[in-house]
């Protein structure tokens, strides 16, 4: 079984957000979140082990969280990683700033899983494209889905998910944040509209 996941700071957790609006409580987000954990068991392959991959910062909440719902649902517990992608962000050396690094934890051989990549919010589909990078230097899965909380549209990459939360229609400059409490549940999901934080 791997560690559990531990909360740190990120752009994901804070303040309550004021000028932003509430898209999904944390009920509601629960609820949301059982629904892909069904719909992941649902659609696994059936010659696979089913495995779960959080890309970090935000992913890997979700995925700790998912893999709880699986196991309570299936009482079969899921392999958990967590993915780092910052080293292969196709922006790297467009960056002023010092990219934080974080640990990539695989704890187990991907080769032959049915991974399931996990990723709180999807929008362009370049932290995706990073994830897919990363993840075969770690070996070669079956298969790789990808599960999101939220699509919130303006691909600039062909990158579909297999699972979707929910939807919610943006403005390109608008921001998307999933906050989360410490326990790695989902507190709220908070549309910035224009940019705000």
């Amino acid at each position: 079984m791997a560690p559990p996941i531990e909360q740190q700071p990120s752009a994901h957790t804070g303040a309550e957000d004021p000028a932003g609006r509430t898209i999904l409580d944390g009920e509601a987000a629960e609820r949301v979140l059982r629904r892909i954990a069904h719909e992941a068991l649902e659609t696994r392959h059936p010659n696979a082990e089913l495995a779960l991959i959080g890309i970090r910062t935000g992913g890997d909440y979700l995925a700790q969280r998912l893999v709880e719902l699986i196991t309570q649902i299936s009482g079969t517990r899921p392999p958990l990683g967590l993915l780092d992608i910052t080293l292969y962000r196709d922006d790297l050396g467009e960056r002023a700033d010092q990219p934080e690094l974080r640990e990539t934890l695989i704890p187990f051989d991907i080769a032959g899983k049915d991974v399931l990549l996990v990723d709180d919010v999807l929008f362009t589909g370049r932290t995706i494209r990073a994830a897919l990078n990363a993840l075969m230097d770690f070996g070669r899965p079956d298969r790789v889905r990808l599960a999101v909380l939220v699509d919130r549209g303006h691909r600039e990459l062909p990158i579909r998910p297999d699972i979707v939360g929910k939807n919610i229609p943006t403005e390109r400059a608008d921001r998307v944040r999933v906050r989360f409490t410490g326990d790695h549940h989902v507190s709220r999901v908070v549309l910035h509209p224009g940019g705000q934080p």
